[in-house]
Parts: C-alpha cells; sequence; structure tokens
C-alpha cells in the first residue's frame, strides 16, 4: 500500500538556491509513494512591510533567521530519494493536487535581470493579495487588476550529474530545475532523467500565476504545497529508453523542452525532443515527424529570464497516440 509522507520547510529540510548531486535525502520513500512537500517562497528583502496587513509564514521568517546558505534565488523542499532509482532511469512525477501556502504573493524586478533590463535599471516589487476561497489575486496597478490563479512550481528536478558538483537553481537543465513552465500543474506528469541514486527529487518556486514568458522575472510568487506521486520507469521506460531531457504531459498534451542562452537553440532542441517523441511512438520517420510539427504542433516561449531560456512544443493527445 503506498504511503503519504508529509515534509515541512524547515531549516533541516530545505536547500537555498543550489541542487547538487551530494546533497542528502531528507526522506527515502517506496516507488509510488505520495509526497507532500510544503514550500515557502521570497528573500527577507522582498517582503511585504511591516502594517501592509500581509503576514510572512512563520517556517518562512525561520528560514530568514536561521543562517541557511544561499546560491541562488529559490527556497526548495527537499531533496527525497525514491528507492531503486539508478541513473538511466527516468522519475515519474504526478502532481496530484498543489494548495495555496499564504494570502499573498509578490512581483518584481530589478536591475540587470528580466527581459528589458536596459528598459527598466531600477528595483520595483508588487505584493499581491490572494483570495484563497475564489483562487484570484488582485494586482494593485490602476484600478486593481483581478486575475485568477493557476498555480505551479516553477523549481522541479533531481540531483544533478555528479560532475557538474552545486549549481544555482536559476538555470533550468537536464535535470529540470527552474523549468518555470505554467502547463505543468496539478493533473500534469513530469519526467526527468535519474543521475544519481535515488533520484533526489526537489520543489519549489511556487506561483499562483505566470504568463508563457515571465518576463520581468518574477511570476506571482508564493508559497505553495504540492501532492507528488513519485513513480519510478525503468530504463526510461519502454517508450523513452535511457530519457535524457525533462518532457511532460498534461490531460490533453504531450510536451517537450529545450533550453539555452540563445532562444532560438532553446527553440531547436523543444522542436528535435518533439520529433525524437513522435518517432519513438508512431511508425513516422523524422521527417514526417518534421513537417507534422510545422502542421498541428504549437512551440511557446517558456520563459526568457533564467539565463537558459525555455520553449515547450505542445502535442494534442489524441492525434496520433
Amino acid at each position: 500500500m503506498p504511503a503519504t509522507h508529509r515534509i515541512e520547510p524547515t531549516i533541516a529540510n530545505v536547500r537555498w538556491g543550489a541542487f547538487d548531486a551530494a546533497f542528502a535525502p531528507v526522506q527515502e520513500v517506496d516507488p509510488g509513494d505520495l509526497v507532500i512537500l510544503e514550500c515557502v517562497s521570497g528573500a527577507k528583502e522582498v517582503m511585504p512591510p511591516p502594517g501592509s496587513g500581509l503576514a510572512v509564514p512563520e517556517r518562512l521568517a525561520a528560514i530568514h533567521a536561521g543562517g541557511v546558505p544561499r546560491l541562488g534565488p529559490h527556497i526548495l523542499t527537499g531533496p527525497v530519494a525514491v528507492k531503486g532509482a539508478e541513473p538511466g532511469d527516468a522519475l515519474r512525477v504526478d502532481i496530484e493536487r498543489i494548495d495555496l501556502g499564504a494570502d499573498w504573493g509578490f512581483c518584481g524586478f530589478r536591475p540587470l535581470v528580466g527581459t528589458l533590463p536596459e528598459d527598466f535599471p531600477y528595483a520595483r516589487v508588487l505584493h499581491i493579495p490572494v483570495d484563497r476561497e475564489a483562487m484570484t489575486c488582485k494586482v494593485p496597478v490602476g484600478p486593481g487588476i483581478t486575475l485568477p490563479l493557476s498555480p505551479f512550481f516553477g523549481v522541479m528536478g533531481v540531483a544533478p550529474p555528479p560532475e557538474w558538483g552545486t549549481i544555482s537553481t536559476k538555470e533550468p537543465r537536464a535535470h529540470g530545475g527552474n523549468l518555470d513552465n505554467k502547463e505543468i500543474g496539478a493533473g500534469a506528469t513530469l519526467f526527468l532523467p535519474v543521475f544519481v541514486p535515488g533520484a533526489n527529487f526537489s520543489a519549489g518556486d511556487g506561483h499562483g500565476v505566470q504568463g508563457d514568458g515571465e518576463v520581468c522575472i518574477n511570476a506571482l510568487e508564493m508559497c505553495l504545497t504540492g501532492h507528488f506521486r513519485l513513480g519510478l520507469e525503468k530504463g526510461g521506460g519502454a517508450r523513452d529508453p535511457l530519457l535524457k531531457y525533462p518532457r511532460a504531459e498534461t490531460a490533453t498534451h504531450y510536451i517537450s523542452m529545450g533550453m539555452h542562452e540563445d532562444l532560438d537553440l532553446a527553440m531547436k532542441q523543444a522542436l528535435r525532443e518533439m520529433i525524437a517523441f513522435i518517432t519513438a511512438r508512431a511508425n513516422l520517420s523524422a521527417a514526417d515527424a518534421y513537417q507534422l510539427c510545422s502542421l498541428a504542433v504549437d512551440f511557446h516561449v517558456t520563459q526568457t529570464v533564467n539565463g537558459e531560456k525555455g520553449v515547450h512544443g505542445l502535442l494534442k493527445k489524441g492525434l496520433l497516440f
């Protein structure tokens, strides 16, 4: 019978801004277990001011005060090891549910980052109230703009290859990480290549809502709790031998991904990943799949702000398989 494990964002259970194959897991679980990760977001300098009526969660305040070593921008809960996971396998992450963890989030930008740093060479932060019951937020610009929430985790990843050493959470790579893909919310499945025994999965960087591109560098950054069922596909699975790059599925689409500091090359990678995905499952040549992608696959700019830019391709389910 699959077990359920809940992991809180205590100082012992978080890593701030870093992935490393050397990080010891905070929990080991069996394949098929449900892992509930409580995740918090935001450094002390972007917290709402006293008197704003917006409370900083106790766990987040403790992390700010606790001297947790910080490399990159995101506070991750984990890692979690899955028994039996070995390099060459694929970790299957079924995102069963996402709960809001706070009544507010923030969206900001600062000098030298974002898509238009030359146009906005200063810092600005908006603190945005969230209505949990209505699942909306009210952006305090103009008369106030109400947006429906669509929460997802910006960062979901496994331990990188050991030879990479300690890496920042800023740039998404083959291990996943800062994917910032708004398609991968509740009900979606993420597949990640395994590089170390146990896989060592972590998540964080909760987003209440985001537009494709995430152009100013932030989405609605907020605390979320994710319900992740962690499974294994040995050898990458029968249809994905030796999976080498993240891919995902939703109820309606198969998703390929590409990441590179050059957006053109990110697009090429997402396209090549989709061509490979199609030819592995359908009796089509690479040329057939290439033309089909031009006719029936939508390629979106995932984000343009993480150093490694992202593109994702969407193939509608039922079209081929």
